[in-house]
């Protein structure tokens, strides 16, 4: 069996990334085959997590995997976070929409989010640390926003200006 093939994904400032994703309406053979797209294509740029909205679905899919040694894959189709620690920590992150920056968002150190699995079961995940980062992270990327809306407006300058110079270079080398 061929591997699946990879999908582009979304560069910020693209506005596409501003969509806000609708949800999915059948967990069916289409998600799942776009569900093994997506970790391919996660894993291939090296990412922990990929909400289907960076890859151009505007539809309530995450991928997400934080284990050293890639194997523990977890689904999130039309995740709802049911609850946040009032406990927040400003961590680094990074995004596969954002390459090459990374900088630092507050989030709430654990949560409590309810969701389909790949094969439409109802799942409720408490996630702590890196996972409930990452969950934190990708949902945003479903509401239509990217971590670095959090920076100052100055910064998000700085981000812009450096990411469109590195696409304009790009499409002339």
């Amino acid at each position: 069996m061929n591997p699946p093939s990879l999908l582009p994904i979304l560069r910020y400032p693209d506005p596409r990334l501003h969509t806000v994703a609708r949800p999915v309406q059948a967990v069916d053979e289409r998600i799942r085959a776009l569900i093994e797209r997506m970790f391919a294509t996660m894993y291939d740029a090296n990412g922990i997590g990929l909400a289907a909205t960076q890859v151009d679905v505007h539809e309530r899919l995450i991928v997400i995997d934080v284990s050293e040694t890639r194997d523990e894959p977890l689904v999130l189709i039309n995740p709802e976070i049911e609850w946040s620690s009032p406990e927040k920590r400003k961590g680094e992150e990074g995004c596969l929409s954002v390459p090459g920056i990374y900088d630092g968002v507050e989030r709430s150190i654990a949560v409590r989010v309810r969701a389909l699995d790949a094969q439409g079961a109802e799942r409720v995940i408490d996630a702590q640390g890196m996972l409930a980062v990452c969950i934190q992270h990708e949902m945003d990327h479903l509401l239509g926003k990217v971590f670095v809306e959090y920076l100052s407006p100055l910064k998000q300058g700085r981000i812009k200006s450096k990411l469109v110079k590195a696409q304009r270079e790009a499409l002339r080398a």
